[in-house]
């Protein structure tokens, strides 16, 4: 009797415990730090090159690099008029800069140095390199088409591959690992579905009940979607199985990225906040958390590794009604949030 009492008990505790790993593993999200880091032009999507615990923030005409664990600028890469992301392809030693006056800059990642431009579509903007197809993705909102070219291409000479159309106007993207690319097209609701082996389109998937769909991520081995939507403000959880809406989760205003960190969806929101997703159950999602951030902090990128995402924004003038504040010179920041 006595052996068996405690057999069970002893199962009993066991699996108490075992419930309490999830909670326990994800933890509590919270701002641990920031770094002021000053400097002149926007921002947009920041890039981590987490093997070289390098940020990579475009600026509008350069893009600076920083270290992710000090803050400190080591690098400043040059020659831009109007960038938006940052691809980094360790494997060729080059980093790629989309420039929204219709080109790719690249350059080396050791030195900084600028390779050379190759003449892109007008408003180039999400860009992501698929190490599956070895292709650095471009999108282009304003001719909506998605460009891609090989790393090794040459920077002086050299050519993007043919265009792919996509049937509206693209945002961002995010690869499968598998040869597809998911790609939002926030004028039509709908992720644009691409095969790169075949360079087609195979599908158009609503978003709905969001809409106008702009961050966008990928959990590749449940194969799950988290689409980042403005109008109405949503985190939809999409089946890259057959586009099927699993889940719509509230979140505020002005949302530009998501990411996934392996256990954890994130939304970050030009208002200031950023949204924690997980799945309380099979299939079934919910906000578990609503970290306070900084007005402005609405694009990231994340460290699976080091529990850390990082969210460039500024201080920012009042704004006059109708219009967007203008950040104040020399207050651009990177806000650091980490799991506790």
């Amino acid at each position: 009797m006595y052996s068996r009492n405690v057999s069970a008990g002893f199962l009993i505790a066991l699996f108490a415990f075992a419930l309490c790993i999830p909670a326990a593993a994800q933890g509590t999200w919270t701002v641990e730090k920031t770094f002021h880091i000053g400097g002149e032009g926007g921002m947009d999507y920041i890039t981590l090159d987490a093997k070289t615990n390098r940020l990579y923030v475009p600026r509008s005409t350069h893009t600076m690099v920083i270290d992710a664990d000090s803050g400190k600028v080591v690098a400043d890469v040059p020659g831009q008029k109007h960038n938006h992301g940052v691809a980094v392809v360790p494997e060729a030693g080059r980093g790629f800069i989309s420039d929204g006056e219709g080109a790719v800059v690249i350059f080396d990642l050791k030195t900084n140095a600028v390779l050379g431009t190759l003449k892109a579509h007008p408003d180039a903007d999400g860009i992501i390199y698929d190490k599956a197809s070895g292709l650095v993705l471009v999108v282009s909102g304003d001719d909506g088409v998605l460009m891609t070219l090989k790393p090794d291409v040459d920077p002086k000479t050299g050519s993007l591959d043919p265009d792919i159309a996509l049937g509206g106007k693209p945002e961002f993207l995010a690869a499968d690992g598998a040869g597809k690319v998911y790609i939002n097209l926030e004028d039509k609701n709908q992720v644009a579905v691409v095969d790169l082996k075949t360079r087609k389109v195979l599908a158009h998937w609503p978003v709905a009940p969001g809409g106008a769909p702009v961050g966008l991520s990928i959990d590749p081995e449940k194969h799950r979607l988290f689409v980042g939507c403005r109008n109405p403000q949503k985190l939809i959880v999409m089946s890259t199985d057959d586009g099927k809406v699993i889940a719509d989760l509230p979140i505020s205003a002005g949302v530009d990225a998501t990411r996934f960190d392996g256990h954890q969806a994130f939304a970050s929101c030009r208002d200031g906040k950023l949204h924690v997703a997980g799945e309380t159950a099979p299939g079934k999602f919910d906000i578990q958390q609503v970290v306070t951030t900084a007005v402005g902090a609405k694009t990231m990128d994340a460290d699976p590794e080091k529990h850390k995402i990082y969210l460039p924004t500024a201080e920012f003038e009042e704004a006059k009604p109708g219009t967007r504040p203008a950040a104040k010179p020399g207050t651009f920041m990177i806000i650091v949030v980490g799991r506790q």
